[in-house]
């Protein structure tokens, strides 16, 4: 008969399945379940306990109370629902790690700090590399796309004709966006440039790496932040450097900046704002309008307008 240490990879294996058929990833949270397991094995642990729990939780690297915090939770969540299959296995009680919430602070991107993102990817080696990067970037500016997403894009997730892109975002969902002619041309002239450079290429990806695989972001991120070193831009706090997420962030500012200078509802631009970022409630649009001065003095001005007496309250006859 297993023991429950024995009867853990299996549990897992379950466990993840039954959540992921409802859409959920996990792959953060299976890496942390399996290193458990093997810290569980190094102790010569018998089952799940708090105890182990917690002391794997708070084991390095995990640093911050935050990550310590995360770690428990993946535990919690799987051990509340294997101890309905045995008992032997101890449930952590919630918030026993309380992890300060730390939200990273969105860096807004100018107009003149994008293009000289756009430069600096100019200057990589080879010529592809550079494409490939000025391209990813671009889009990512101009249609406010995550950057999984825009990774993820097949040459047939773009219309040319249509001057559509097909976006499969998170959980699967899938949403049409019309693009601006000149970004639709853009990438016209990306794909014909690739084709040239890299001509036996048989990678379906609309974004591509210098030997015609599809892009990860193992190797974009740290490139990425090598362009935003050469472009010359800075952490502004500790909380708030420049990510490639950001200009997702970037984006729904100067959507909603657009707006508010043209006189438009924002109670009405929002939720389309929502559908175009692929998020299923307004709600979730909010975070990205959140701390951003511009934005804020904006709304604040268009308020004060709002309230202004008209010429007749004043008194005004004329």
């Amino acid at each position: 008969m297993n023991t429950v240490l024995e009867d853990l990879p299996r549990l897992i294996g379950d466990y993840l399945r039954v959540r992921r058929a409802l859409g959920y990833k996990l792959d953060g949270v299976e890496h942390t379940l399996n290193h458990f397991v093997a810290y569980l094995h190094v102790r010569g642990a018998r089952t799940v306990t708090i105890e182990h729990a917690v002391g794997f939780a708070t084991a390095p690297p995990a640093r911050t109370p935050r990550t310590q915090a995360l770690r428990l939770s993946a535990i919690r969540c799987f051990a509340r629902w294997a101890h309905c299959q045995n008992p032997d296995i101890e449930v952590p009680p919630a918030r026993l790690l309380p992890a300060r919430p730390t939200r990273v602070a969105p860096f807004i991107y100018t107009a003149a700090q994008v293009q000289a993102m756009l430069d600096a990817a100019g200057t990589l080696t080879p010529e592809l590399r550079a494409a490939t990067y000025q391209t990813l970037i671009g889009l990512m500016a101009a249609t406010g796309i995550r950057t999984g997403e825009a990774i993820a894009l097949d040459i047939a997730s773009f219309d040319q004709r249509g001057r559509t892109l097909t976006v499969v975002g998170k959980y699967g969902k899938v949403r049409m966006l019309p693009l601006h002619p000149t970004v639709a041309a853009a990438l016209t002239a990306y794909l014909q440039q690739r084709d040239r450079l890299l001509p036996a290429s048989t990678c379906t990806a609309l974004l591509i790496s210098t030997v015609g695989t599809r892009l990860h972001p193992s190797g974009v991120h740290p490139t990425f932040r090598k362009l935003t070193d050469k472009a010359g831009l800075g952490p502004v706090s500790s909380s708030c450097r420049p990510r490639l997420h950001d200009l997702r962030h970037t984006f729904a500012v100067n959507t909603m900046l657009d707006a508010y200078r043209a006189g438009a509802d924002p109670a009405a631009v929002l939720p389309v704002l929502a559908t175009w970022l692929g998020h299923t409630e307004p709600r979730d649009t909010y975070w990205y309008l959140t701390g951003t001065t511009e934005l804020l003095a904006t709304a604040t001005e268009r308020l004060d307008a709002s309230a202004a007496p008209s010429g007749r309250d004043r008194g005004d006859r004329s």
